[in-house]
């Protein structure tokens, strides 16, 4: 079965809902013959048709692109007045804006009767994911430690930037800009810290198996952690390449 025919399938039973509710209120109104007297497709219907259509589509997407999360929608409301011919054929939405259904969006739900019409629906998709925070004020040009980061849950729909899924991936980093407390914390916020810098006097460890030989080397350019840099072997006067392990360790293969 393709998306297109599941969507279909939910579409008509969210509009079946929708009908019988308008349908059960018309019967215990005084207004009921004057409303059935006027085909129209109303605001509700409208809304449920938008709701049905962006709860498929944010559920495929989060399913395509691997995402974890719980999402919430919100549909404007729209003009009670609105007045469309009833529509004698199955409405059809698509997202009108933007690329991704999260934060604010555009949904067209349109007629293809013999007097089509179109309606635009806004509405807002919240996705909330755990991400890394700030647990107090950071100083600009701090290094991110352990108690200084954790996960909590935000909505990352409005989210430009790229925002940290696991605390490991602040903790060790730079940070370039003040931060408050209970702040998101974003790729822009950090970049590598140099936990070797030129000079500096090292300890080479060269491995092989469970074979490890350690010698005094030099850096020769700075590095963070993982990074490869240049190092002097002070025995041999040899320059190789060497990843940095903590500061003052690197390690080659041999």
């Amino acid at each position: 079965m393709n998306a297109q025919t599941t969507f279909s399938r939910r579409l008509i039973t969210h509009c079946r809902h929708w009908l019988g509710a308008l349908l059960a209120a018309c019967l215990f109104t005084s207004g009921a013959p004057a409303l059935a007297a006027v085909p129209v497709t109303l605001p509700d219907l409208l809304i449920g048709v938008t709701q049905g259509f962006l709860e498929f589509t944010v559920e495929d997407y989060l399913a395509t692109s691997q995402t974890e999360g719980r999402y919430e929608i919100e549909v404007n409301q729209l003009d009670p007045r609105l007045r469309m011919p009833m529509c004698d054929r199955e409405l059809s939405a698509s997202l009108e804006s933007p690329a991704r259904p999260l934060g604010r969006v555009t949904v067209k739900v349109r007629c293809d009767s013999a007097a089509p019409w179109t309606v635009f629906v806004p509405a807002q998709v919240r996705l909330f994911r755990e991400i890394v925070t700030t647990t107090r004020p950071l100083k600009r040009a701090g290094i991110v430690e352990p108690q200084d980061v954790m996960l909590r849950e935000r909505d990352v729909s409005q989210i430009s930037q790229g925002f940290l899924t696991s605390v490991d991936q602040a903790i060790g980093q730079k940070l370039v800009r003040p931060m408050v407390a209970d702040q998101v914390v974003t790729l822009v916020h950090l970049e590598q810290a140099e936990v070797v810098r030129k000079g500096d006097q090292v300890v080479i460890t060269a491995r092989s198996g469970s074979l490890a030989v350690r010698m005094p080397g030099e850096a020769l350019s700075n590095g963070g952690m993982r990074e490869q840099i240049r190092v002097k072997n002070l025995n041999s006067q040899r320059v190789i390449k060497a990843q940095v392990m903590a500061p003052g360790q690197v390690e080659v293969a041999m």
